[in-house]
């Protein structure tokens, strides 16, 4: 940030909010009026309205715009820091390519799944056979999940990382504990007994809207693979927020700058 954004915003971080809040709120503007969005060394210029009509309209729709913003401009800084942390992934994954973050993701956790195994025959340890499958099936639904994100992210484009990337690496992020625990009862208590209180507060609130929460009790049970189903359906929401969120800080603060 430059010395003269310092002195005229009163600090970097409050000159790069005003920044991004002009272009929010010129973007909003732009979609009912025509020429507000960084028109401000244009030679045509920034629009204005000139008749009463025109004034009331245009008033109110950046009343309407501005009072967006105190519910959007937070997840733009959220779209801004998930974009940071993407971008090293994305500039590892490129570097590495996708055989390669596939090769370290299976090198990573098959180490781990062979130390485990190790241990399982060492009689100063005490790890159950079934830790040891635990480690192995995790370690499979993580690097499956980060190879399918790797590729989407290269292949698919914008709408592509948004729509699979960001949910598969959230599936790689979530699923492994879960499955883990799946076949390692010792884990239970520490994953899936939370996982279900977590149903259950869902069902009690976000899910009363239209009796869904009475459908999902009357047909399903959470036991078993369900609760991979259930990690599995957070993973692809949760993706498609984050994705969405780093859509709006692209338009907001473009990357680069």
């Amino acid at each position: 940030m430059s010395t003269r954004a310092h002195s005229r915003g009163g600090g970097g971080f409050v000159a790069a909010v005003k920044v991004d809040l002009v272009r929010l709120h010129g973007a909003w503007m732009e979609l009912v009026f025509p020429r507000q969005r960084g028109r401000g060394h244009s030679v045509m210029g920034k629009w204005k309205p000139e008749s009463l009509p025109q004034k009331v309209g245009y008033y109110l729709w950046s009343l309407v715009g501005a009072l967006g913003l105190l519910l959007v401009y937070p997840f733009t800084v959220i779209g801004l820091a998930t974009r940071y942390y993407a971008a090293k992934l994305d500039s590892t994954r490129t570097r590495l390519g996708i055989v390669g973050v596939t090769a370290v993701a299976l090198l990573g956790w098959g180490l781990l799944t062979i130390a485990w195994g190790a241990m399982s025959y060492m009689e100063q340890v005490d790890v159950p056979l079934d830790a040891v499958y635990a480690v192995a099936a995790a370690s499979g639904v993580a690097t499956i999940s980060t190879a399918l994100a790797a590729a989407c992210s290269k292949f698919g484009g914008r709408a592509l990382s948004v729509i699979l990337a960001y949910p598969f690496a959230m599936t790689a992020l979530f699923l492994p504990p879960v499955v883990a625990a799946l076949v390692t009862p010792s884990l239970e208590p520490y994953v899936l007994e939370p996982s279900y209180d977590l149903a259950v507060w869902l069902l009690d609130t976000v899910f009363v809207v239209g009796d869904l929460n009475q459908y999902l009790r009357d047909n399903y049970q959470l036991e078993g693979a369900a609760y991979a189903g259930m990690w599995l359906g957070f993973s692809f929401p949760m993706g498609w927020f984050l994705g969405i969120m780093v859509s709006l800080a692209n338009v907001v603060r473009p990357s680069g700058e």
